[in-house]
């Protein structure tokens, strides 16, 4: 077997010297294999959550999650969009959060956007916010330029602010 091969591969070299533009289509379709290995790393869609869904417990993604149910407890994800049935009870943490239904809790993110039919009950602890008019907000609001991972670690500095304010 290993002869044949040998005398195999000479003779499509010889095919490809006399065809010098079988190899270049190949090549053409190789380059087109990578950018469909890279297709696989975009995220999926967002999860959704319907709103006749109610989960008690916490939910944790890298991805994105839009909720139009009802959920008891926290949520972690990267994008989360709140939908105008949603509510949420506990503290939401996401890249960027957009509220359009009730969340009644702390509300941790880079970008927080509440539209004209958000309910936001409790704190928001963000880099950037938009409120617009409608939006209905009791808490307070503390800009960090990092609120998601060292808002944890920073409440003792967040604490002699406040103490600082006082």
């Amino acid at each position: 077997m290993f002869s044949k091969s040998k005398i195999n591969e000479p003779g499509s070299k010889e095919a490809e010297a006399t065809k010098p533009a079988a190899p270049a289509t190949p090549a053409a379709p190789a380059p087109a294999e990578p950018k469909a290995s890279t297709a696989p790393k975009p995220k999926p869609p967002a999860s959704v959550l319907s709103s006749d869904l109610h989960i008690t417990g916490n939910l944790k993604t890298t991805g994105d999650i839009q909720v139009e149910g009802t959920v008891e407890g926290d949520i972690r994800a990267h994008l989360l969009t709140i939908g105008e049935t949603a509510t949420i009870k506990g503290e939401v943490t996401a890249d960027d959060v957009v509220v359009n239904g009730r969340i009644v809790g702390r509300v941790r993110g880079l970008k927080v956007r509440l539209t004209s039919t958000a309910r936001v009950e409790g704190d928001i602890i963000h880099k950037t916010i938009a409120i617009e008019s409608g939006a209905h907000f009791e808490g307070s609001v503390q800009r960090q330029d990092d609120p998601l991972n060292p808002g944890r670690s920073s409440k003792p500095g967040a604490n002699p602010a406040a103490e600082v304010k006082q």
